[in-house]
């Protein structure tokens, strides 16, 4: 069994790891009911003898005497992380596996890139080497952060060339959060458009998702609760709400819009985790689903979200699930990949679904959807038997899509607005080793991407070449 490594930064990063942790210890409690330390278990946890001072002894079997949680906390304030130790998770983690500040870095990326990076450079890597060493088959870092503020997108973003450095085997997932356009930081784009440089360059794939997006699901549901769709909604839904959790966190604006985000994590790693019919490791997302570099943007759609109160979801329903994960309304950005060229797909099952249901739902939707001439059949699956706590199944789709292309194109523009004017640029150039080539050369980056998915875009009207097989003559 594999392990891996949560790396969160900044203020969204350490709210969206609480909700992960929180909602993972739910998950694990309800399939681990005889306090057993196990694989899935060992995946994101380490099971430490209490009773023994300093680090505390792992203990690889056997009951569960103390869980510790496989992560790293970084944040430049002191305010979101003191809140976790203060909180009902406290006990998951300890003050070595915390690197804090109290001065912030202001929503500048050039501080927590060039300031704290060099700054807090050594105590980040030994607090990876810590994590890495109580790992017996280290295979991923998860890094979570924002592509707005200052910590999340400056120091987030050098974390990844220093874990490209020090662990180049080790694959390295980002779940980056991108600002809405009415983001109420007025240096976003900057922010965002430095970091997407970094992205491209060190990151493994990527996981955007955009803060508009997960407001829309979250006044969706909100409707849907209200009874204004006439639907009743599960109070105990693991998607929407954090109700009845192993250790409940104080309810925050933000809560239901993390906990999709930590929903997207928990289905990401359920077949490394539990067994089932049909496993998909982490590296087979990367191999499968990125087929060049820098196209390692991974679009993606969970299901269901709109949680109806009868558990036992007939066939019809089921199919439904399907049909929701390729619809715009589900999609954790602002993008319709119906209408754009999918590179490739991963469908991640969880509960009690059959692979002829998958195979069935996979011929009934590939009709309407455009995969590019040299990858028809770019389908990855998997089918993992413990479904989300409070769900008979869901459904996470993983799509490399040009889809995501206007979401950049949209940076690219808002990011423009200020770099003419050179609004606010003062801020960025007095910091140490901040020069004003680093945005032209960020902007170039970006086009490159763009156009990447431009000329891709411009292969989706070419008809699709039937090539004959191999004929073996006997």
């Amino acid at each position: 069994m594999t392990q891996s490594v949560v790396v969160q930064v900044g203020q969204c990063g350490n709210q969206i790891g609480c909700c992960f942790w929180d909602l993972a210890l739910r998950e694990h409690a309800a399939v681990n009911q005889k306090g057993i330390y196990d694989d899935a278990l060992s995946s994101f946890f380490r099971n430490v003898d209490a009773r023994v001072g300093g680090d505390g002894s792992s203990i690889s079997k056997g009951r569960i005497s103390s869980l510790k949680a496989r992560a790293v906390l970084i944040d430049m304030e002191e305010g979101v992380v003191n809140e976790i130790l203060q909180g009902p998770l406290r006990d998951v983690f300890d003050s070595k596996q915390l690197i804090t500040d109290i001065s912030g870095s202001g929503n500048n990326w050039a501080v927590g890139h060039k300031v704290f990076g060099s700054l807090y450079r050594e105590q980040i890597l030994e607090k990876l080497r810590k994590s890495a060493e109580q790992c017996d088959c280290l295979q991923c870092f998860f890094i979570i952060h924002s592509m707005g503020g200052g910590t999340g997108s400056g120091l987030g973003t050098f974390l990844l060339k220093v874990l490209e450095d020090e662990f180049p085997e080790v694959y390295r997932f980002v779940t980056a959060i991108y600002p809405s356009s009415e983001d109420d930081v007025i240096t976003s784009p900057y922010n965002s458009m430095l970091a997407m440089k970094e992205l491209n360059e060190h990151a493994d794939c990527v996981l955007p998702i955009d803060n508009q997006s997960l407001f829309d699901i979250i006044s969706k549901i909100d409707l849907v609760t209200s009874g204004k769709l006439g639907a009743a909604v599960k109070p105990k839904s693991l998607v929407t709400t954090n109700v009845g959790t192993v250790t409940k966190c104080p309810k925050k604006p933000f809560d239901a819009m993390n906990n999709i985000v930590a929903n997207l994590l928990l289905s990401l790693t359920s077949s490394a985790r539990f067994e089932g019919s049909l496993n998909m490791d982490l590296n087979e997302i990367s191999m499968n689903l990125v087929p060049f570099p820098q196209l390692h943007y991974l679009v993606s759609s969970l299901t269901p979200l709109y949680t109806l109160a009868d558990v036992n979801i007939p066939p019809r329903r089921l199919d439904q699930m399907f049909s929701d994960a390729f619809s715009k309304d589900h999609q954790l950005i602002q993008a319709d990949p119906r209408h754009s060229l999918y590179l490739a797909c991963a469908l991640i099952v969880r509960g009690n679904v059959q692979i002829s249901d998958l195979r069935r739902n996979i011929e009934r939707l590939k009709p309407a959807l455009h995969f590019v001439s040299w990858n028809q059949e770019g389908w990855k699956t998997s089918l993992c038997s413990v479904p989300p706590v409070g769900h008979s199944h869901s459904l996470l789709a993983l799509a490399n899509n040009t889809c995501v292309k206007p979401t950049f194109m949209e940076l690219r523009e808002r990011f423009m607005r200020l770099y003419k004017k050179k609004a606010h640029l003062h801020h960025y150039l007095q910091v140490d080793g901040m020069e004003e080539c680093a945005f032209a050369e960020a902007v170039s980056s970006l086009s490159a991407l763009i156009q990447e998915y431009n000329e891709l875009d411009a292969t989706k009207s070419l008809p699709v070449l039937d090539v004959p097989r191999l004929s073996v003559a006997l």
